[in-house]
């Protein structure tokens, strides 16, 4: 992969009226890299991914594409396709027409159109479907085929706005997991607007966290989820355990248990209240030793039961007044014959302790 930017965007700023909705981004994507802008509702995700589109019209800042100023080209002056939540298929127009509808806007030869199609049409696995019409497609069917108009022109940029979330959960993952593989075998640049985590995490590069019009994180999903850079990407990337700490000295205080701090990775030292993160995976099930200052008994408060594995809410008044999450497998809680009331001991990993 290239060390050269395929998009950078320098110092963006957009407001509507009194409100910001962007804030001073900054961000290189290299060529050929899937990033997804992740966050909540109303985080400006969205009119990011319009500004680059041309859709929306920064108020200050600027884009370079291809090394090519891009800042305030018109939209078909811009590189890229883009495939919209709503899929936005013409209902009139056959699957065919669809897809071909940019090939034929730029006055592309009739059988060069009937080719790119048929080979989108086999690349989206929907050989021979040519002649049907969006409402005789299922969903997914209908989002492949706006994949496919999306890819039709051979853009150097592809642009997907939340694209699976209209989807069943079933048909989502399995849209998601060909979306990769399509993206990957192309080589074509991606960027992905989601608010599903899961989405973020199994499909970009590099994942873009983003909260109140300001970049919170970039990083690669392992490491958004295991070295989040603030309490917000902290919470809002997977589940964790919140608990409220104290710095004393060189010690953690939390609740009856001393944790030194040369054992905990997080570079927060400061003295005074902290609050303590901890992914419920590292809450090992372990027996207590004596000897071992993470270690601490439970009792299984509820067992919400998800499958193969299981989220076991515990209590632990050593450390917290509130209820733990910890991950258990079925067949742990079975060979060990546990339910709810029965005692657990724990053991914490103190080096994937994050304080902020």
């Amino acid at each position: 992969m290239s060390a050269r930017p395929y998009l950078s965007l320098s110092h963006l700023h957009k407001a509507f009226g009194n409100f910001v909705a962007l804030q001073d981004i900054n961000l290189d994507i290299l060529p050929g890299e899937l990033v997804c802008f992740l966050g909540p509702s109303g985080c400006g995700k969205t009119t990011l991914l319009r500004i680059i589109a041309g859709l929306e019209v920064q108020t200050r800042g600027e884009i370079q594409q291809a090394g090519k100023d891009i800042s305030t080209a018109h939209p078909s002056d811009r590189d890229y396709g883009i495939v919209f939540q709503s899929y936005a298929l013409f209902p009139n127009l056959s699957i065919a027409d669809n897809i071909a509808y940019g090939l034929v806007n730029r006055k592309v030869a009739r059988h060069l159109v009937k080719q790119r199609v048929d080979e989108l049409l086999k690349l989206v696995g929907l050989t021979g479907s040519g002649a049907k019409y969006p409402s005789q497609l299922s969903g997914g069917q209908q989002q492949r085929i706006a994949l496919a108009r999306a890819l039709a022109t051979s853009p150097g940029l592809l642009l997907l706005d939340e694209p699976l979330s209209a989807l069943d959960a079933l048909e989502r993952v399995r849209l998601r997991e060909e979306i990769r593989s399509l993206q990957q075998s192309l080589g074509v640049t991606t960027i992905m607007v989601t608010h599903d985590q899961e989405e973020a995490l199994s499909m970009a590069d590099r994942i873009v966290v983003m909260n109140h019009g300001c970049i919170e994180q970039v990083g690669t999903p392992i490491e958004i989820y295991r070295e989040p850079a603030s309490a917000f990407v902290a919470d809002f990337v997977g589940q964790v355990n919140v608990l409220p700490g104290q710095i004393e000295g060189q010690t953690l205080k939390l609740g009856n248990m001393h944790i030194a701090l040369q054992n905990i990775e997080s570079k927060h030292q400061a003295a005074g209240d902290v609050k303590v993160y901890l992914r419920p995976e590292d809450i090992q099930a372990r027996p207590v030793s004596e000897n071992d200052d993470c270690a601490l008994m439970a009792t299984i408060h509820e067992i919400e039961f998800l499958g193969a594995f299981c989220h076991v809410h515990v209590t632990a008044p050593a450390i917290s007044e509130s209820p733990l999450t910890v991950y258990l497998s079925l067949n742990f809680l079975a060979e060990q014959n546990l339910s709810a009331g029965s005692q657990l001991s724990l053991k914490l990993m103190p080096e994937r302790i994050k304080l902020f």
